[in-house]
């Protein structure tokens, strides 16, 4: 019995120290990651875009809040290339965002969804089409409200016109009520999406989970 209670101390003590390393571990790389996109930037020509602060300082934070998150962190880029007004290049590097992140939702829950249909025994992947466009565009829409901008940098092309890269940060717990909402409405587009709807909700409130 002495044993076994000592072994618990140890076990309770060991544990601290083995979360402070691996938070170090993480810093550690998070710090090595930071310095080699500044490296990439530099050389590159991008520079911060509409802050007061300066990119290292940006970094530092975006790379801060991705680390309070955890898991539940994902990072969504936005891009934008050849524009002229500062302000349309943003409004299309925001949309890109939204449809990279609706695509990545809609193929993740293809995915799920085939591979589950495929264990059962039967395909319904015609009858789905337009259900997954549906989710894809419903998921674009819904999605906006739970992009939080991190940071953006821009450069000039030399010829008039700019690039621009916004990051966004979502919360995937958040993002998942968007995702529901989505399929709420996409399910009236197919009625094997609808026989299946508890299944097909609990793997969008999974998210990207499983890949």
């Amino acid at each position: 019995m002495k044993k076994l209670i000592m072994l618990i101390v140890a076990a309770c003590l060991m544990a601290p120290m083995a979360m402070a390393d691996t938070n170090k571990q993480l810093q550690k790389a998070m710090n090595k990651e930071k310095k080699e996109k500044m490296k990439e930037y530099k050389k590159e020509n991008w520079k911060l875009f509409a802050s007061s602060r300066t990119l290292e300082v940006a970094l530092l934070k975006h790379y801060d809040k991705l680390n309070t998150l955890g898991d539940d962190g994902r990072e969504v880029v936005g891009v934008a290339s050849k524009f002229k007004s500062k302000n349309i290049g943003k409004q299309m590097a925001a949309n890109n965002a939204c449809v990279t992140y609706a695509q990545q939702a809609g193929s993740s829950l293809k995915g799920r969804v085939m591979s589950d249909m495929a264990g059962d025994g039967t395909s319904a992947e015609g009858e789905f089409d337009h259900f997954y466009g549906a989710y894809e565009r419903l998921v674009e829409k819904e999605i906006k409200g739970e992009m939080e901008e991190s940071y953006s940098v821009i450069r000039d092309n030399g010829d008039g016109t700019y690039e621009l890269q916004t990051f966004y940060i979502v919360s995937e717990s958040a993002a998942s009520k968007a995702r529901l909402r989505a399929l709420e409405n996409a399910l009236k587009e197919s009625e094997a999406a609808q026989r299946n709807a508890d299944k097909i909700a609990s793997f969008v409130r999974e998210g990207f989970e499983q890949q």
